[in-house]
């Protein structure tokens, strides 16, 4: 036995002994499945041309779109319909203007060039599945890519556009159309029959209704082929590959066509061993030549972590030869591979799906970022990689790029990597927003990377970056959470000093809060006193006020009158309310008379002596209120309101007989 050839190499490795089987494991449900409509909407308005099918008169108004083929729609989940909406209305108006211009086949082909159109196995069957309605367009469109790209249609295309001619009343074309296709070996599809059929009874078209059931009967659509491909099957599972498999299968005499090569290839997907070895014998026996599909259909079969050399060989094959690797096959084995985490296979999956014409859609990209960095091991090197293959691509990151990425490092307790995956993402030209650099800030901070969030702040006031306010206010609220006061008070200073005042208010006061919330309140009022004694800062009134609230409770009476003094040097009128409660409550009177002479000049204001009296009465604390009353300047002990309140607050056998405070 020769084994010059692979194929026959693999066919005694399938004697020596069984593949290991293995489930094919669907594609994960969280993957984009979506062609190129991009290209395809704008395509649809480059299409006019001779028809060899025959000649139809243009249509002179904008048609409506308004079908999706069911085999295309699955392909839309991730996608907004405002956006489908949109861009179908602008295909519309362009479709109408091209069509006017241009009846030139190589006029068409510098349109699409100069519009950065490609033609794609799957961008045929986006566009005729959205023409279905618009059978002019459509038919002009399939017999220019009949022309011009034949080797991107299908059986799968052409069942489209034998639906389009016979939904809408098309009889004679359509029969040309499906002679045609017996010639290439593609056979209707029984949804298309059954399509046809329905059409052609409701406008009484009974010949061509007996026709058509006639072609069915006869066996010549897909149950045929399901019957030799079963038969093909049941050879090739029976025995180990050989000589005698060959014979039987010669002996069929069986006229391959892509469909049927397809559904076999698909049917032995548990032993992929043996679907190559079809796959390499039927071209080199000569009884077919691959195409496309079949290559697809084999790609499909072979993705998987058993058979990955020999997948890559056919993705290599391909490349050779100009195939296209169609959106499914790459959504079911991309899926495959990251679900058995191979990762590396999965990028490089990706990069040649990118570097064709039927590219994967933007959220393909995004998904296989968080692949990577939620992967056993971080690899850099590979993100960086994806990154450039996505951007490379014709895509642009954005904030919910990044956004995703960082989730998906939090889910797998990798917060400190986020600094890497931004500068990999820099490196390409991406320029985060303050808000997400500002949430990185926020993620280091709470995973205890204190140095880390500070390093990446500092690296913020290199130029090529721009960062603002928000991300350094972050960092400040961040370190104090944490308790890192001194740290948070550096980064408050260099704000003052790179942002101007104006822009600490903010920070300042939550740095007051977090201290007054941990029982600190006497060093936030150290921290704020250096401050607005080495700089202009002008603190908020409310945290004035907060700072003299905690300072009062957290038994800080003297400091709480400093920051009194320094509130009214900055304008603000005084606040005595807490005070009025702490004196009346727990102070002496030398407090009550230490807190009058900070807040009332030379002791002029009558009223506030006489809120602090009552507040000692209502507290039930007579005999302190004497005492402040004692210690009062002559004109208060004298006045006739505070007299009247006294006189009103003693008991009333005793009020005749109660002196005057001298």
């Amino acid at each position: 036995m020769r084994l010059s050839n692979p194929w026959r190499l693999l066919r005694l490795r399938a004697r020596l002994g069984p593949l290991v089987r293995a489930s094919v494991h669907p594609s994960l449900s969280e993957l984009p499945s979506q062609p190129n409509l991009n290209s395809l909407r704008s395509l649809t308005s480059l299409l006019h041309s001779r028809s060899p099918l025959g000649t139809l008169s243009p249509s002179q108004s904008i048609f409506a779109i308004d079908h999706i083929n069911p085999g295309i729609q699955r392909f839309q989940k991730f996608s907004s319909e405002p956006e489908l909406e949109s861009r179908d209305s602008d295909q519309a108006v362009i479709v109408s203007d091209i069509l006017s211009k241009s009846n030139n086949s190589e006029e068409i082909k510098k349109d699409l060039e100069s519009n950065g159109i490609v033609i794609s196995h799957d961008l045929i069957l986006g566009v005729l599945g959205k023409l279905e309605s618009s059978p002019d367009v459509a038919r002009r469109f399939f017999s220019w890519v009949l022309e011009n790209e034949e080797k991107r249609l299908s059986s799968k295309s052409y069942n489209l556009m034998l639906r389009i001619l016979g939904v809408n009343g098309f009889a004679n074309e359509f029969w040309v159309l499906l002679e045609g296709m017996k010639k290439k070996g593609y056979l209707i599809s029984k949804g298309v029959r059954d399509n046809v059929l329905e059409k052609f009874e409701e406008e009484g078209l009974d010949g061509d209704v007996e026709r058509l059931n006639a072609v069915f009967d006869s066996g010549s659509i897909n149950n045929s082929e399901k019957k030799i491909s079963s038969m093909v099957c049941r050879i090739i599972r029976n025995e180990v590959w050989g000589d005698n498999v060959e014979k039987q299968l010669r002996d069929l005499n069986v006229t391959f066509s892509s469909d049927m090569v397809k559904m076999i290839l698909e049917s032995l997907a548990l032993d992929p061993m043996k679907a190559l070895i079809l796959f390499r014998w039927l071209e080199e026996s000569g009884l077919f030549k691959h195409d496309q599909q079949t290559y697809n259909a084999v790609a499909k079969v072979l993705g998987r972590e058993d058979c990955i050399d020999r997948f890559q060989k056919i993705v290599e094959e391909m490349k050779s030869s100009q195939f296209e690797m169609e959106g499914e096959t790459f959504h079911v084995v991309l899926g495959r591979f990251c679900k058995r985490r191979m990762i590396e296979e999965a990028v490089n999956l990706y990069e040649f799906a990118m570097s064709g014409s039927n590219k994967p859609l933007e959220n393909c990209g995004t998904f296989m970022l968080k692949r990577i960095v939620t992967a056993k091991k971080l690899d850099m090197g590979l993100f960086s990689r994806a990154v450039k293959i996505y951007t490379y691509g014709g895509n642009v990151l954005t904030d919910s790029t990044l956004s995703a990425v960082l989730k998906s490092l939090t889910s797998v307790g990798r917060v400190g990597e986020c600094t890497k995956v931004l500068e990999a993402m820099e490196e390409v030209g991406y320029v985060a927003s303050d808000n997400l650099r500002s949430k990185i800030v926020f993620l280091l901070n709470n995973a205890g990377k204190k140095d880390q969030a500070i390093k990446f702040v500092d690296k913020e006031e290199v130029p090529r970056y721009t960062s603002g306010q928000k991300t350094r206010k972050t960092l400040i609220m961040g370190l104090c959470r944490v308790g890192y006061f001194n740290e948070a008070y550096d980064h408050l200073r260099k704000m003052v000093e790179s942002e101007g005042v104006d822009s600490v208010y903010s920070p300042l006061d939550s740095i007051v809060d977090t201290y007054c919330k941990r029982n600190k309140a006497v060093d936030a009022w150290k921290m704020l006193h250096n401050l607005v004694s080495e700089t202009q800062v002008k603190p908020w009134h409310t945290t004035y006020q907060m700072l003299i609230t905690n300072l009062l409770a957290q038994g800080g009476f003297s400091d709480a009158l400093k920051v009194l003094g320094l509130m009214k040097g900055h304008g603000f009128p005084p606040f005595t309310d807490p005070f009025v409660a702490y004196v009346s409550k727990s102070g002496s009177g030398d407090d009550a008379i230490e807190f009058l002479k900070a807040t009332t000049k030379r002791f002029h204001s009558t009223s506030v002596f006489l809120r602090v009296f009552e507040a000692y009465f209502k507290a039930g604390r007579r005999d302190e209120a004497q005492n402040f009353l004692s210690k009062c300047p002559g004109f208060i002990r004298n006045h006739p309101d505070v007299l009247n309140l006294f006189s009103s607050m003693e008991p009333a056998e005793v009020t005749a007989s109660t002196p005057l405070a001298a």
